[in-house]
């Protein structure tokens, strides 16, 4: 049965992105229909490591970062719930002097851009931290950051958006997306098509295909994290662990399991499948114990994995087309847009409703690929995500 639907704003993609600005344009009187393939939060978003940090962040996306952990420390206000934030700390470990001397330099450059880290010696390490491994030798601490349950997050910005009268559509996959004159419509496997304004294509890994369908190819690729779980242990790890390198991430929650990971997962954009690589896992789990010798024992009791946007560069796409009026993209956040998601969602309603924002967007704008054609009216086979 067919449906259609006119809104100022049509959102693809359901990730934390996609209903954080579902959330801020309802907020600001604008009516919105997203539409998300799977459920709210299936990909990306919800099997991400879970970590809210600025530490270690490109420095184009540290403004950004700043302002999204304000929101983070909101955030039961702004949907009803914390979500399972807590601001642990964010510690960064340094396993040779190479990168002790590189998180010097980062603590240097970020504290011009606003960003306070605390540098730490081995002794100290070795006073503060006798959990850490001898592999262990130096750390920069960012005492805001902390980490947050993915499972929770997107699905509250869900609920919070419909509450504000947001019209969110799971299990609807996008089969075609145009612009016809002045307006966007966008056609849905489930019959339903929406009429809007603007458009928002937050559609995750799947964000390439709907720029390509408007002219603007990008060479975007699949991340895929590889994230295990330990049975719950008595409270050891008391900051979120990050390493010079990025080989290995681990945290502790408040129930005891410790979630880990490292290395890159099995994935398949067409098949919309991944899956943890049992090597890949096992890798992971060995750097975790040479830097917390305690886990050595633990038990694993589950493993996944999801997609995710890659660029080249490894910065997200966020703001206007350059092919097509009043089409907005933010995708491509390339394995870190989990902390970043609520701050998207602001940005995207102020692009939308300003015409600008009050954050600085132009290391993420569409153009820096330069490939540009001009776009179909009737573009096929289009996926959201």
């Amino acid at each position: 049965m067919s449906e259609r639907v006119k809104v100022d704003v049509a959102i693809i993609g359901g990730g934390i992105a996609g209903c954080s600005a579902a959330l801020q344009l309802r907020h600001h009187g604008l009516n919105v229909c997203l539409m998300e393939k799977g459920a709210l939060g299936s990909q990306a978003s919800g099997v991400n490591f879970g970590g809210v940090r600025q530490q270690g962040r490109h420095f184009a996306e540290l403004p950004l970062a700043i302002r999204s952990r304000e929101i983070w420390g909101r955030l039961r206000e702004l949907v009803g719930s914390d979500c399972e934030f807590v601001p642990s700390g964010h510690l960064k470990l340094a396993r040779s002097e190479a990168d002790v001397d590189e998180l010097e330099r980062y603590a240097a450059d970020a504290g011009e851009l606003g960003l306070k880290l605390e540098t730490i010696g081995e002794a100290r390490i070795r006073a503060e931290y006798p959990w850490l491994g001898k592999a262990v030798i130096g750390a920069s601490l960012a005492p805001e950051d902390g980490h947050a349950n993915p499972r929770l997050v997107t699905p509250a910005f869900g609920r919070a958006a419909r509450a504000a009268g947001a019209d969110l559509r799971e299990s609807t996959r996008v089969a075609e997306a145009a612009r016809d004159g002045e307006r966007f419509s966008v056609r849905c496997a489930t019959g339903l098509e929406v009429f809007s304004r603007f458009l928002v294509n937050t559609a995750g890994a799947w964000g390439g295909e709907i720029a390509a369908a408007f002219g603007e190819r990008v060479p975007i690729a699949i991340h895929a994290p590889d994230v295990l779980v330990t049975e719950p242990l008595p409270p050891v790890v008391t900051r979120s662990i990050g390493v010079c390198g990025g080989d290995v991430y681990l945290r502790q929650v408040g129930r005891g399991n410790v979630v880990l990971g490292g290395g890159q997962a099995w994935a398949d954009l067409a098949l919309e499948r991944s899956r943890p690589q049992t090597e890949v896992s096992a890798r992971a789990i060995g750097k975790a114990i040479e830097i917390v010798p305690w886990l050595e024992s633990a038990l694993v009791i589950r493993s996944w994995s999801g997609i995710e946007g890659l660029m080249p560069d490894e910065l997200p796409v966020i703001g206007f087309s350059h092919t097509t009026p009043n089409l907005v993209h933010a995708f491509g956040f390339s394995g870190h847009g989990f902390q970043l998601g609520p701050v998207t969602g602001m940005i995207i309603d102020e692009l939308i409703r300003n015409g600008v924002s009050q954050s600085p967007l132009g290391a993420f704008d569409i153009g820096r690929f330069g490939e540009v054609e001009r776009p179909r009216l009737a573009p096929a086979d289009t996926n959201g995500g």
